[in-house]
C-alpha cells in the first residue's frame, strides 16, 4: 500500500474519532448534568421540536429504527419525562409528548452532537450524501458488521445513569 492510501485511511479514522468523541462528550454531559443517556436526551429534544409524534414519526425524525426508539421511549415514560396518549384526531393512534419535567430538562440541554451530525450530513450535497452512505455501507460490510442491529448512540438498553442507579 502506498503512503497516499495510508494518508486517506488516517483522515477517515481521524474523522471517525472526532465524531465519536463529540458524541461521547455530549452523552457524558447529559449523564452528568441531567441523569439521562445521550440517546434519551436526543429523543426528548426530537419531541420538543415536534410535540405529539407517533413512535414511527419519532423514529423517522431521529433517523433510527423503530425498535431502538421504542426502547428509549419506554425508559423515558417510566421516568415520567414522556407521556403516551391518544391522538386528538384519531383516538386509536398513540402519540408521545413531553411531560412538564421532560420540557424542563430539554430547556437545560445544549445542542447535542447527534443533531450536529444530522445537520452536517444534511448540508452535504445529495451526491456527497449518496457517496458517504455507499462508502459507510461498504465499510460495515468489509468489517462484517452490516447485519448488526444499529442502536441509538451510547444507549445499548442496558446502561443506567448514575442518577438512575441511585434512585433504584
Amino acid at each position: 500500500m502506498g503512503s497516499h492510501t495510508n494518508g486517506h485511511t488516517r483522515i477517515v479514522l481521524d474523522s471517525v474519532r472526532r465524531i465519536v468523541q463529540a458524541l461521547h462528550e455530549t452523552s457524558r454531559w447529559a449523564e452528568r448534568h441531567l441523569g439521562l443517556t445521550g440517546a434519551q436526551l436526543f429523543v426528548l429534544q426530537a419531541l420538543a421540536d415536534a410535540p405529539c409524534l407517533s413512535l414511527n414519526d419519532l423514529a423517522a425524525r431521529t433517523h433510527t429504527h423503530q425498535s431502538s426508539v421504542s426502547t428509549v421511549v419506554a425508559r423515558l415514560v417510566e421516568r415520567g419525562l414522556v407521556v403516551r396518549g391518544a391522538a386528538a384526531d384519531d383516538g386509536r393512534r398513540v402519540e408521545l409528548r413531553l411531560s412538564p419535567e421532560g420540557r424542563r430538562l430539554v430547556r437545560r440541554a445544549p445542542n447535542l452532537a447527534q443533531h450536529r451530525l444530522i445537520q452536517g450530513i444534511d448540508r452535504l450535497s445529495p451526491s456527497r450524501r449518496r457517496t458517504l452512505a455507499a462508502s459507510l455501507d461498504a465499510l460495515t460490510a468489509a468489517m462484517a458488521i452490516e447485519d448488526k442491529q444499529p442502536v441509538m448512540f451510547f444507549d445499548d438498553g442496558k446502561r443506567r445513569t448514575r442518577r438512575a442507579a441511585r434512585r433504584a
